[in-house]
C-alpha cells in the first residue's frame, strides 16, 4: 500500500533522479481506452500514476481537466468502476505506486469506509483530495492512513511557514507543490521561485517534494527535475488525449499519442542526475 510510494521514492533516490508522475482522468474517453492508458504509462516511463477521479465540480482544476472529467462522465465512469480498473491494473503490475486524485464528494456519496476498504483493496496506494485541509483530518485522513493510505498534501506558493506545520502533520507518501497561484494547466511555472519553495520544505520534513500544476512539456519537465524529488504532469497529457480523438470518441492514435509523450516526458525527468 502506502510502503510502494515509499520504495519507489527511495529506489529513484538511490538512482539519484527524480520521479515522473503521470495523471490521467480515469473513464477518459472511455472506460477501455482509459484502462489502456493505464496499464501502459509505466512501460513508456512513468514512475508513479496519478488517477483522476472525476467529478462535476472540479475547483482546482483547469479546463483541460474539467474537460477529461466531464468526457468520462458521460462515458459512464464512476467511482466504483474507477477502483475496479485499479484493480484490473494491479494484477498485471504489482510495483507502480497507484494515488487517487480528485474531491471530497464522490468518496463522501460512496461512504468514507466502504471507499476506504475497496480503495486499498483493489491496490490503491494514496489519496490527493483537494477539498480536505487538515482542519478536517478526522473525516478522510486519519482513517486513509489508519487503512495504510497515503495522504497526499498539497502546499501552495501561498503556504507560508506558519501554515506548514498543519499540512505536513498527516501528510504521506510525498508533498505536492503547486507550482503556480491558479488552477491546473493555468500558467508556467517560475523555476528560481520553484527551487526556494522545495529548499524550504526539505528545511520542515524528510517527505519527497513533487512539483506540478504548471508542468507542460518535456523542457520545463526537466528544470523541475533538478529542483524536487517528483516532477508531475497531468494537463498536458489529458490533452494529449483531447487532441487525438476522433468526433469525441477514442481512435487508433490515443494511447500511442499519450504514451508518446510519457516517453519524451521520462527521458528528460530520468537524464537530470540529483
Amino acid at each position: 500500500m502506502a510502503a510502494r510510494i515509499d520504495r519507489r521514492f527511495a529506489r529513484l533516490a538511490d538512482e539519484r533522479r527524480a520521479a515522473l508522475v503521470a495523471y490521467i482522468m480515469a473513464g477518459d474517453p472511455d472506460p477501455e481506452t482509459s484502462l489502456a492508458l493505464l496499464k501502459a504509462l509505466p512501460a513508456a516511463g512513468a514512475d508513479i500514476v496519478e488517477f483522476g477521479m472525476p467529478f462535476t465540480d472540479p475547483m482546482a482544476d483547469g479546463p483541460p481537466i474539467q474537460a477529461a472529467g466531464l468526457r468520462a462522465l458521460k462515458a459512464g465512469q464512476t467511482l466504483r468502476t474507477t477502483l475496479a480498473m485499479v484493480a484490473a491494473f494491479r494484477a498485471g503490475d504489482a510495483d507502480t505506486p497507484v494515488v487517487l486524485m480528485g474531491y471530497f464528494n464522490p468518496i463522501y456519496v460512496y461512504g468514507v469506509e466502504p471507499f476506504l476498504r475497496d480503495a486499498r483493496s483493489a491496490g490503491v496506494d494514496g489519496l490527493i483530495v483537494v477539498d480536505c485541509p487538515p482542519e478536517e483530518d478526522g473525516e478522510l485522513c486519519l482513517p486513509a492512513r489508519q487503512q495504510g493510505l497515503s495522504f497526499v498534501r498539497l502546499a501552495t506558493p501561498t503556504t507560508d511557514d506558519n501554515r506548514l506545520p498543519a499540512v505536513l502533520a498527516n501528510t504521506g507518501g510525498f508533498l505536492y507543490y503547486v507550482s503556480v497561484t491558479g488552477v491546473t494547466g493555468s500558467a508556467a511555472p517560475d523555476f528560481h521561485s520553484v527551487g526556494q519553495a522545495v529548499a524550504r520544505f526539505k528545511r520542515h520534513t524528510s517527505l519527497p517534494v513533487a512539483v506540478g500544476f504548471g508542468v507542460k512539456d518535456a523542457s520545463s519537465a526537466r528544470s523541475i527535475a533538478l529542483l524536487a524529488d517528483g516532477v508531475a504532469v497531468g494537463s498536458a497529457l489529458v490533452e494529449a488525449v483531447r487532441h487525438s480523438l476522433r468526433e469525441g470518441k477514442a481512435s487508433p492514435s490515443t494511447v500511442p499519442a499519450v504514451t508518446a509523450l510519457v516517453e519524451d516526458l521520462a527521458r528528460s525527468v530520468h537524464g537530470v542526475g540529483r
